[in-house]
């Protein structure tokens, strides 16, 4: 409970330093954007499995990311963390407002999507240490190894919230709810997912 209670509170002031800061080294440096930027994002996002949400999403960072898929990773992970970080303030209201019986697979979940944060946090991380790194290298090759199981992780956390909540929620609205919510968060943990293994793959 201590550790809940701390993740949940930390969560938002440092989801938002950590987003703004990937969102804005993105942005920069801007420019009107052009075909070939939002074709560069489209046919990245067709290595998706939700390609209409991926472009979407990232087609308004078109001019910024140009045809870098480094910066296209970063952005998209950070679309998908700020996505998560509402979830789990979501959640976190909604297990104090939920029935009994309900709320502690509420509360399971909170803690599910809150590592999935973490496990997106460190995803950004790493990359940022990365910008000097040569693609190909040894060094970026292992860096890119963490990135992968990082968000591999985080999606995983957010599949375990919706099984739990499959299984030990009777069905009703709040179920749908939840259910719906984390969802949504999959599909852009989903399609991060997919494009870092792109630039992984592309780069060694």
């Amino acid at each position: 409970m201590a550790r809940q209670l701390y993740t949940t509170a930390f969560l938002p002031l440092a989801t938002l330093l950590f987003i703004s800061r990937t969102i804005s080294a993105v942005r920069s440096p801007p420019g009107p954007t052009t075909t070939n930027d939002l074709d560069f994002i489209r046919s990245s996002c067709n290595a998706t499995l939700y390609p209409d949400v991926c472009f979407t999403s990232l087609a308004g960072y078109a001019s910024a990311v140009q045809d870098n898929p480094a910066k296209l990773a970063k952005l998209a992970i950070g679309v998908s963390l700020s996505r998560a970080k509402r979830t789990v303030s979501y959640l976190s209201k909604l297990s104090r407002a939920a029935a009994a019986s309900a709320s502690p697979a509420v509360r399971d979940c909170v803690s599910n999507v809150g590592d999935a944060v973490e496990q997106m946090h460190g995803s950004l991380r790493q990359l940022r240490e990365m910008n000097h790194r040569r693609p190909g290298a040894p060094a970026f090759r292992f860096q890119m190894s963490n990135v992968q199981t990082w968000m591999s992780a985080a999606l995983t956390d957010e599949e375990t919230c919706t099984d739990g909540i499959t299984e030990e929620m009777e069905e009703g609205e709040t179920k749908t709810a939840v259910c719906e919510r984390v969802a949504d968060v999959k599909r852009f943990t989903s399609n991060a997912l997919a494009l870092v293994n792109t630039y992984a793959n592309n780069g060694a």
